[in-house]
């Protein structure tokens, strides 16, 4: 079993690095869909990402053994990562086309919940009290983010509503890789695992997409782009590395700030950019959001919750034996 490191302070910053690079991306990603399609910008950043990451691997010797795709279930396992992830790329900037930054960021927090719960299906993991309360606190305030819009949402099926529905389908596809990568890390690396991802995204997207408006970019365009391709490849090596120092539920619950990150992003991009209009939370739906974070941060924790307390009952009776 991998043991970590324990150096807190690096960990920590490299999953604020993480949380803050997914926190800006849905707002260059949305300024970005003005020009491209969903399919172009998906299709230019699995290039990026697999040209970097190849020559990462390369470099090392490290490419991965395609031999081992020869095997039936490890090559049913790879079909699922990456037919999961691909769609959930282009599923999240169709929905994201449809929607504002913010709330796309809010509900796409669905996706590490769903995930806890396809964990308790698929590998009969326990949900704990405390994962139970999270989760009630994370529908709940997904319910308050959205006060303002959820009678229209339910009952007018206008383009916002088929945003939020691309959205969770985006969340449970994410799952469903994450769930394919996990058993597949007993044969790859997670870096050669989404190397592969990356190749496949690249093969799939670049037929159907279009690169015409790449003549035509501004420079802010240029820089948006490029700040696009290689955050995918920055925020997961930080996210990964992250994982090698501290423990995973401290991470996740690192992790579940984004939606804030992004929030406050919009507001600062509104203020330096006039054109991009940021949403207007009123203050249910920031109490909302809020309770998001507290409730993906809560069912991330709970685990070391109880193992604290169980270690701390164990010194107890240590204590009154001596």
């Amino acid at each position: 079993m991998h043991q970590i490191t324990g150096k807190t302070i690096v960990g920590l910053l490299l999953a604020l690095t993480t949380a803050i690079l997914w926190g800006i991306l849905p707002i260059a990603l949305k300024i970005l869909l003005e020009v491209f399609t969903a399919n172009t910008v998906t299709a230019i950043r699995f290039l990026v990402a697999a040209l970097i990451v190849g020559i990462w691997l390369g470099l090392r010797g490290k490419l991965p053994k395609l031999a081992l795709l020869k095997q039936g279930k490890i090559a049913w396992l790879m079909i699922i990562a990456v037919v999961g992830l691909l769609l959930n790329y282009i599923l999240y900037l169709s929905g994201l086309n449809l929607l504002t930054a913010e709330t796309a960021q809010t509900l796409i927090q669905l996706a590490p919940f769903l995930m806890m719960l396809g964990g308790i299906i698929i590998f009969k993991e326990q949900l704990l009290f405390w994962q139970r309360v999270g989760a009630v606190l994370l529908v709940f305030g997904l319910l308050l983010f959205f006060n303002e819009r959820l009678l229209t949402l339910l009952t007018q099926a206008g383009s916002e509503t088929w945003g939020v529905l691309l959205v969770i389908i985006a969340a449970v596809t994410w799952a469903a890789y994450a769930l394919a990568q996990k058993q597949l890390l007993m044969h790859y690396s997670s870096k050669q695992i989404m190397y592969l991802i990356y190749i496949a995204g690249t093969i799939a997207f670049i037929p159907v997409s279009d690169f015409q408006p790449v003549a035509s970019l501004t420079l802010l365009q240029w820089s948006l782009l490029l700040f696009c391709c290689l955050n995918t490849v920055v925020a997961y090596g930080a996210f990964a590395e992250a994982l090698h120092h501290w423990e995973a539920s401290k991470v996740s619950a690192v992790l579940a700030i984004t939606p804030l990150i992004t929030i406050v992003s919009a507001n600062v991009v509104a203020w330096i950019w006039p054109q991009f209009v940021p949403q207007q939370l009123n203050l249910w739906s920031w109490f909302g959001a809020l309770l998001v974070v507290a409730g993906s941060a809560l069912t991330a924790l709970a685990p070391q919750f109880v193992e604290y307390r169980a270690a701390r009952k164990v010194r107890k009776l240590q204590r009154d034996v001596l």
